[in-house]
């Protein structure tokens, strides 16, 4: 059984990378060096290129799949390649196979110190599609902003409601954002101003990787949409909250969710998330019949958690905990819906699961919620207080599943929020008037 698997290489027991995950990624040996796929084992990277080089983890014999900057051709390949090349690593990097064990100078070519490489986007991708499918949080913000007894729209209960995102705007984790400006409609006044965003905040999400795409014109049942999907990863899902209540009427979000949206560099597989199925919330009422799936199995025990640390502070605070279980719709509701009118996924394609939040304050997933739109200040354990992010603030998104000892994590995302850009829009003007005189 793989949950009794050892590793020639020591993993240390609370790493989220035991053998019996292996989840792929792209690195390179320095931030401008040559990109290519790996897995994570523990504190390192395997480089799957140099292993497909020495003639292991063959797919096409006329042509390598992971000396490519992107994972999108192995995950083409199929399903069928995906079990095959995971179950060929765990064989290659088993305790009792001295094949790459005992050769030292195929090892000295394969293995890289993670905290020596740098990670990238581990895919490209065309699409990104953001769901709202957490039914306590579509509950705290419908009870803010408009009646608590009709906190959920008619439509919610019935589909996976979402939106199509900005794709390139996608960053790994570790790049810097840069706060937003935009239109900002102040109660006081009659018209909008123009300025940095002063409620930007987090979203605790995770997403799943497109690994089989479709014909334009014809849907992926419910049946065969897990088959569609290759991965998971964390995602935070940066939002200017004053930005999208003023813009987001009547077509939805736009400029406030445009200019960052961050994942984590390593693609859990399905494969490695097996053993955490679990049963996902009763729908109420029954979903039509083309959404209509087994609800015992069709979600997954992942414990997410989101951390802050302040300018200048060495303190890192805990500030949510929840779990991917509660969340309302399934991937492959998520999925299926998507493709119904007869959209064409693609591989690579990134699908949002939308803010996680559980029953309990301290499980939301969102500072919109936590300080319920900045009525209640989090206090931080330094003392400091934010009801939204601030400049200088570090965001940091973990999550892991744990079971009779074998623990399968996404290790994290993370994020630091730099000034918003200023706009001199007076030298502007000036400049225009003396183009125009001239």
């Amino acid at each position: 059984m793989t949950s009794q698997l050892k590793s020639f290489i020591e993993v240390a027991q609370d790493s989220d990378f035991p053998i019996q995950n292996l989840p792929y990624g792209v690195f390179s040996e320095t931030a401008e060096g040559m990109r290519r796929a790996g897995v994570a084992l523990g504190e390192w990277v395997i480089d799957l290129a140099a292993l497909e080089a020495n003639g292991f983890l063959q797919i096409h014999s006329a042509e390598f799949i992971f000396n490519q900057p992107t994972l999108n051709k192995f995950i083409d390949s199929g399903k069928e390649n995906w079990s095959k090349i995971r179950a060929e690593l765990q064989h290659l990097l088993s305790a009792d196979n001295p094949t790459l064990r005992d050769n030292h100078e195929l090892r000295n070519q394969v293995f890289f110190k993670q905290a020596d490489v740098s990670l990238h986007l581990p895919v490209h991708i065309s699409g990104y599609t953001d769901f709202y499918s957490s039914k306590e949080h579509a509950t705290n913000v419908g009870c803010m902003f408009r009646d608590p007894k009709n906190a959920l729209l008619a439509n919610w209960s019935e589909l996976p409601v979402g939106y199509n995102g900005r794709a390139s705007s996608i960053i790994v984790s570790g790049t810097n954002v840069v706060r937003p400006s935009g239109q900002i409609k102040l109660p006081a006044e009659e018209r909008p101003i123009f300025s940095a965003s002063r409620k930007l905040d987090f979203e605790l999400e995770t997403g799943f990787i497109v690994g089989k795409s479709n014909t334009l014109g014809e849907p992926i049942s419910i049946e065969n949409a897990w088959d569609h999907i290759f991965g998971m990863v964390l995602l935070n899902d940066w939002s200017a909250r004053d930005l999208q209540q003023w813009e987001y009427v009547p077509l939805g979000p736009f400029n406030a969710k445009t200019f960052a949206s961050s994942i984590s560099p390593w693609i859990v597989s399905m494969e490695a998330l097996e053993p955490f199925k679990t049963s996902s919330p009763v729908q109420e009422p029954q979903p039509l019949a083309y959404l209509r799936e087994d609800h015992s199995s069709n979600s997954y025990d992942i414990h997410l958690s989101v951390e802050i640390q302040t300018e200048g502070s060495e303190q890192t605070d805990v500030i949510s905990q929840t779990n991917f279980k509660y969340m309302y719709w399934s991937m492959a509701q998520q999925l299926t819906h998507h493709t119904i009118a007869g959209c064409n996924l693609q591989v690579g394609d990134l699908m949002g699961s939308g803010t996680i939040s559980g029953s309990a304050p301290e499980s939301y997933g969102s500072l919109l919620e936590i300080t319920w739109n900045n009525t209640k200040p989090l206090t931080l354990s330094n003392g400091e207080q934010r009801s939204f992010i601030q400049d200088g603030d570090t965001l940091t998104m973990k999550g892991h599943c744990e079971k009779d000892g074998l623990r399968i994590g996404f290790g994290e995302v993370s994020g630091k929020v730099l000034p918003a850009v200023q706009f001199d829009f007076a030298a502007d003007h000036a400049e225009e008037k003396l183009s125009e005189a001239v």
